[in-house]
Formats: structure tokens, sequence, C-alpha cells
């Protein structure tokens, strides 16, 4: 049984899952509520279940500016790239800003973005926060995100998210059928 304010299912054709910063050395950081890997596996899931659905996924990973290499572990980790993803580097806190994930969205006719990765308040609100104020409908995956801290995740998870979108676990998310 669903809860009551659980998403409708999602119309793949206008939906796209936008996982961030999963790359192995943030992976590896010690991170609360969720352990780094915990978050890898329900997100791996995710994408595979918006590939299946025909519904676009979109890898984010960041880049520091200005340096002539990145530290170690700065790709994305091993496998979860599939052939049909969008990867977008970012060198700002959230993917928006010069990266052009604006125009690919708009371009394939995205409406609603569904969010993971790490930090949660940080690069996935920062990115939810400009998709919010660029007009999108947001969905929240609860359990496909964790941060620093459990107090960081939890303040964005129940004081900020709601009031940009609908936070839900993982196992909530489902696709309308075409």
């Amino acid at each position: 049984m669903s809860r009551p304010d659980a998403p409708d299912a999602l119309d793949p054709a206008r939906t796209a899952l936008v996982l961030v910063d999963l790359m192995d050395r943030i992976v590896a950081l010690p991170l609360e509520p969720h352990k780094g890997t915990d978050v890898l596996a329900t997100a791996e899931t995710l994408a595979d279940a918006f590939r299946s659905a025909g519904a676009l996924v979109v890898l984010v990973r960041v880049e520091r500016p200005g340096v002539a290499e990145q530290p170690p572990g700065s790709g994305l980790v091993a496998g979860l790239s599939r052939p049909g993803d969008v990867e977008v580097v970012k060198r700002t806190v959230g993917a928006f800003q010069g990266t052009g994930l604006d125009d690919v969205l708009r371009g394939r006719g995205v409406t609603t973005v569904v969010f993971g990765g790490i930090a949660t308040n940080l690069g996935v609100e920062s990115t939810a926060r400009a998709a919010a104020d660029l007009g999108y409908d947001l969905l929240f995956v609860e359990d496909a995100m964790t941060a620093l801290t459990g107090a960081e995740h939890e303040a964005s998870v129940r004081l900020d998210f709601p009031r940009l979108g609908t936070v839900v676990r993982a196992a909530e998310v489902s696709f309308a059928r075409r």
C-alpha cells in the first residue's frame, strides 16, 4: 500500500533520474544516515528501472576547477554508466550552472526530475533548488542519498525538500505503463 502523499506513476518519456557525485572518492567517505555503498546500490537499482522504462538517466560528477589533475577516484563509480545515459561534469556545487543540463532535459521533453546522490545537502540540494527555479517537478529518493552527517541529511529531507517537491523511498518510485 502506498502512502497518501506518494507520487503518481511517472511518465518515462517526461522523467529523468539525476544522480549526483557517485564517484569512488565520495562514495567511500564516512556518510550518514546511509553508507555510500548502500546509496550506490539503491541508485543502481533505480537507474536500471529508469533505463528499462525508457526514462533518461543523468550521471553528474564534479571536477575541481583550476587544477591540472583531478584527485584519484574522481570518475563515476565503475559500471554505473550505461549506453544512453548522459554524463554531466560540474565545476560548482550544483549541476545546472554552466553544464547544459537544462538544455539536455528540455531537449528530451523532461518535466519531472528524480534525485539521488551524495551529498544530500550539497550537490543534490543545490541542483534541486536550481531545478525548482527552472520549473521542473521534483521527486527526492531519500534512501538514494546521504550526507556527511545525519543531521545535514535530515535537514534537507525533512525541512527543505518537501518545500520543493515530494520525498519518497526507492520502493515508491514507479512508472506508468505506455
